[in-house]
């Protein structure tokens, strides 16, 4: 490297040595600066080091200098993320069904260099993403840069839907026919991401799981759906679905077990319309799309889950059960 192009880059090799190598913990001395600084060809003066350390302080970097004898020297102290929100963002990208083994090892790496190499080794020790369930497409990246270029442009997009096949393979649905979809916002719902949009053919708003869709193009056509989105609350939407799953909407009163009143607020909000029926029972009053996923979930919380009302939904639920029932018999 010509001498001219090191001194140029000498305060971003300077940057980068103390936001690789340093933490509190791990200081790095003046000595130890410059050495560093050779090895990349950049030919420096301790007081020049002094002086760009000071420049970079004053740019704002959180550079601080430990007096110990015996362990002194530079450290950056602060960085842009903190180990424990990086931690958080690791977890997020593990938990991630959406996002595929590779590609989460890669962010990961990624993750791992804004902490600096000790602190990235604390991050490596929680990672695990072997075994996991996740998905095999690796087009969702694309996918999700589509839909956003669709929502900015405002334009409509189109797509082939997915669906798995016993051998384990993604068939387009409906032999190959092309969605076309104005696209208005992305949810992550029960680890899947999902697109809800507008869509052209049934003039209703719809969503789709993304990792599912296939062959993504932007259409020169301008987004519909305007006044349906208008009132649109993405909290309600999701609220009333259940697995994403659609169904028929209905105002429900359900009743549960006082003991219940975690779940029930966790799955339907704080604002959801409850009130006390007696000592042990409350009733929640909610707006449901009724689905078989929907009926699975109140299956799960056993006889301290009841229909109230309306009482076609109450019946509907006794014959899924019964079918339940009858599917068991030997």
């Amino acid at each position: 490297m010509a001498k001219s192009t090191g001194q140029k880059l000498k305060l971003l090799y300077l940057l980068k040595i103390l936001s690789e190598n340093t933490d509190e913990s791990h200081p790095i001395s003046m000595k130890q600066l410059i050495e560093e600084l050779e090895a990349v060809g950049v030919q420096v003066e301790r007081k020049t080091v002094y002086t760009d350390i000071e420049d970079l302080k004053y740019f704002g970097y959180d550079i601080l200098r430990n007096s110990s004898r015996t362990e002194g020297g530079y450290y950056l102290a602060s960085r842009e993320f903190e180990l424990p929100e990086l931690k958080l963002l690791v977890d997020a990208v593990q938990a991630s069904k959406f996002i595929t083994v590779k590609k989460s090892r890669e962010l990961i790496g990624k993750l791992e260099k804004l902490a600096g190499k000790h602190e990235a080794n604390r991050l490596q020790r929680q990672v695990y993403v072997v075994n996991r369930v996740k998905t095999s497409n690796e087009s969702i990246y694309y996918n999700v840069d589509n839909i956003h270029r669709g929502i900015q442009d405002n334009v409509q997009i189109t797509f082939r839907y997915l669906d798995w096949t016993l051998d384990k393979k993604l068939k387009p649905r409906k032999g190959g026919m092309s969605y076309q979809v104005s696209p208005w916002a992305l949810i992550w719902q029960d680890e899947n991401y999902y697109l809800v949009g507008f869509d052209e053919a049934e003039k209703k708003i719809k969503h789709y799981r993304v990792d599912k869709m296939g062959t993504i193009e932007l259409t020169k056509e301008k987004r519909n759906g305007e006044t349906a989105f208008e009132q649109f609350d993405i909290a309600r939407y999701t609220n009333k679905m259940f697995g994403m799953f659609g169904g028929k909407e209905h105002i429900l009163t359900l009743q549960f077990s006082n003991r219940l009143i975690g779940v029930v607020l966790d799955r339907f909000g704080k604002e959801a319309d409850i009130r006390k029926r007696d000592e042990e029972h409350f009733s929640v009053r909610i707006n449901v799309a009724v689905s078989g996923q929907f009926f699975g979930w109140l299956t799960g919380l056993g006889k301290e889950a009841v229909i109230l009302s309306p009482t076609e939904v109450a019946e509907e639920y006794k014959q899924y059960l019964k079918q339940i029932l009858d599917n068991l018999e030997i």
